[in-house]
């Protein structure tokens, strides 16, 4: 599967344009990709969906928002490429071509009839480290509005019990023409007999009951990246609520959230593990077993580790979401000084206490009090 474009580079436009100027970028390119003028040439559509997908997502503020800081990543891998029809673009984008000569409404391919979107349905989703750390799919069952099968969506009986509105002749508005003072004035509007689709049902779907959508569970599979974090909002074109007689679907908008880890914390792309040592462990060192998001690995400890320090497991954290590097696991080295001893350990303690190497230098004294100060740096 090739890697997408970047969609401020498909519109050839800059990361600070406006909305003017993205649409103006779109109109562009559709129009130079438009299949009734590149007809039969199979590069030119891809261009055409391609186009539309940018503009999608660039006209969307909230969507624009998270493609900036998050990337492809962040829409789900959905998109017009590989989810809706020539003719859903035509039928959201359409007046965006006005007036430049394919025929009615780009080739009759969508005119001015209004089209209906279903809404977007939100679900929330709970990832371990583990699989933010390797990105995963979930199959999840969501309740939402599907087309009805029984007749395809449009809401008529057998799919086939439409007229074309007397009103309006098909086109879905009206033009009215009133005098004023200033002379005659023409306005367009939704026609009020079939509201703006351009067909009346003659008997109704007996299972959708004219409404072209049904209430089902329906299984979604979800492709999460790596690196996601709490917060998080993915997109999956086309996955929310489908709607009614026909038209284009919602979106699928996924939040992000995260399962508390026994062990670890995460800290943006690291995460921190408190390390528990013995004062023996501490003083003579050896190595220990730490838990890592997938597994365990070992750390040496060297001979007079001190409580504070911080030893690092370099690229043992999480990966950045845009793919630049990956963090580290940073282990927080604590001593355990016991509560309770028995005679014969205080017996052995009280031996060393005043042996030189249990009393701090002036050095080590310096260096545990710059530790405790970058604590609250």
């Amino acid at each position: 599967m090739a890697q997408k474009r970047d969609y401020y580079e498909v519109l050839s436009v800059s990361k600070t344009a406006t909305a003017e100027e993205i649409k103006k970028a779109y109109r562009k390119k559709a129009i130079q990709y438009h299949p009734d003028k590149n007809p039969d040439n199979k590069e030119a559509e891809e261009k055409f969906k391609e186009a539309a997908e940018a503009y999608e997502v660039l006209s969307d503020q909230n969507k624009r928002a998270r493609y900036d800081q998050f990337g492809h990543a962040a829409m789900g891998g959905g998109g017009y490429g590989g989810g809706m029809s020539m003719d859903d673009i035509f039928s959201q984008f359409g007046d965006i071509f006005g007036g430049f000569g394919f025929g009615s409404g780009f080739g009759g391919r969508g005119g001015g009839r209004r089209v209906n979107r279903g809404s977007d349905l939100r679900v929330k989703v709970k990832l371990t480290l583990k699989e933010i750390l390797t990105g995963v799919e979930k199959k999840i069952k969501v309740k939402k509005y599907v087309s009805c099968s029984h007749c395809h969506g449009n809401g008529s009986e057998n799919g086939n019990s439409t007229s074309t509105c007397h009103t309006c002749g098909g086109a879905g508005m009206v033009t009215r023409v009133t005098n004023t003072i200033l002379g005659q004035m023409q306005t367009t509007s939704p026609c009020p007999t079939c509201h703006g689709e351009g067909k009346t049902i003659t008997k109704k779907c007996s299972s959708c009951h004219g409404e072209g959508v049904v209430y089902e569970e329906e299984v979604i599979s979800i492709r999460i990246p790596a690196g996601v974090s709490e917060g998080i909002q993915l997109s999956m074109s086309g996955k929310g609520n489908a709607a009614r007689r026909g038209g284009i679907n919602g979106d699928l908008l996924i939040a992000i959230e995260e399962e508390e880890d026994p062990n670890l914390v995460r800290d943006q792309n690291d995460v921190i593990y408190n390390l528990f040592l013995s004062f023996p462990m501490a003083a003579l060192g050896g190595t220990v077993e730490v838990p890592t998001i997938d597994g365990v690995a070992k750390l040496k400890i060297e001979p007079g580790t001190q409580p504070g320090k911080v030893l690092r497991l370099r690229n043992k954290g999480l990966p950045s979401l845009n793919g630049f590097g990956t963090g580290d696991e940073l282990v927080n080295v604590n001593v355990y000084v016991p509560e309770k001893l028995t005679d014969k350990e205080k017996q052995a303690i009280e031996e060393f206490k005043e042996s030189p190497s249990f009393v701090p230098s002036s050095s080590a004294k310096q260096s545990i009090l710059s530790r405790f100060k970058k604590m609250f740096d």
